[in-house]
């Protein structure tokens, strides 16, 4: 349970950090490539989700809670790269 909630942890922090990185000073094209790194880091905290669902380390309802918040922020980074020109 450690490992993956460590692991949970790791991915959030990389979703915002990735963000941050990415939006100083650099081109679109490299901004793009950052969110993108973004978005597959959200794509690895649902996998967790997933897992710790499996493992019955959370409820159900714990995960579908998760699991909209994720969904729904994923849409929002995925309109959010498409916009960036």
């Amino acid at each position: 349970m450690y490992n993956l909630s460590s692991q949970i942890m790791r991915a959030v922090d990389s979703i915002a950090l990735n963000i941050s990185e990415g939006s100083i000073g650099q081109s679109n094209l490299e901004f793009k490539k950052f969110i993108g790194y973004s978005i597959r880091s959200l794509a690895e905290v649902v996998t967790c989700l997933h897992k710790a669902s499996k493992r019955y380390y959370i409820t159900e309802e714990e995960f579908k809670e998760h699991y909209k918040y994720a969904f729904n922020l994923m849409n929002m980074m995925v309109a959010f790269k498409e916009k960036i020109k």
